[in-house]
């Protein structure tokens, strides 16, 4: 089992926070690190963003969150034709030129379901082509797109990046993210008893899977750092004249 402490690393993995359908990044903040232990929260870096989008309608969480309430973009009852959602991904990707760089993405419900279709159309080159390479993600209550417009394209071919998913069995997407999980390559998969939402770490095996995680990603920054200052600069002779 992994160790919550962590080995010593450069830094901590910062990770661009996407929120639930007209929710906020203020509440994904107190759902996220209301709910994980410290020793979890503490080894990341979090950076909670508000979507583009006012609320068009009634959110969920009216009466337990307050709000200002936000929307990435917008759908039909289908959920396969979409409105906004090319704004939507230019808003992302200059928050990220903006706040970045970043490791990874971690997303909650249509936080989710963007998330990981945006790291699927990077790999194609068909998105975030300004920034670095997302190299983590962290998918709660995930769902794929499921008109052919974005699904064609975003899981084309399997994503090959470390991956954390969430899935609770009484959550009215669970099959929905099974599906997705089928998109990446040896995803690490943590199980909840609870619904669509973001569950609380509590449980030995829940805690051992994050913490494997979290051993990857920080060993493999590690190893990156050390590769990047054992690598010798490159100076032009005409530059040192200057």
């Amino acid at each position: 089992m992994g160790s919550l402490g962590g080995a010593a690393v450069a830094r901590r993995p910062r990770f661009l926070c996407l929120h639930g359908f007209r929710t906020s990044g203020e509440i994904m903040r107190r759902q996220v690190v209301g709910k994980w232990p410290a020793e979890v929260t503490a080894r990341l870096d979090l950076v909670f963003a508000d979507a583009p989008f006012p609320a068009e309608g009634k959110s969920d969480v009216e009466g337990i969150f307050d709000p200002p309430y936000y929307e990435w973009f917008q759908f039909d009852k289908g959920f396969t034709e979409y409105r906004n959602l090319d704004k939507c991904v230019d808003y992302i990707e200059d928050l990220m030129i903006k706040q970045g760089p970043f490791d990874g993405l971690m997303g909650f419900s249509q936080g989710s379901i963007l998330s990981a279709a945006l790291v699927g159309l990077q790999q194609q080159g068909l998105a975030l082509t300004r920034v670095p390479n997302i190299k983590y993600l962290m998918i709660i209550g995930g769902a794929r797109f499921r008109g052919a417009i974005v699904a064609d394209k975003a899981y084309a071919i399997k994503i090959k990046i470390p991956s954390l998913h969430f899935l609770g069995d009484n959550d009215f997407l669970k099959s929905a993210g099974e599906e997705l999980i089928e998109s990446f390559v040896d995803p690490f998969i943590i199980r909840h008893p609870k619904g669509h939402t973001v569950p609380r770490l509590v449980d030995e095996k829940s805690l051992e899977v994050m913490c494997h995680f979290l051993d990857k990603m920080e060993k493999e920054i590690s190893e990156h750092s050390s590769t990047e200052a054992e690598s010798p600069v490159d100076v032009d002779e005409k530059e040192m004249c200057i």
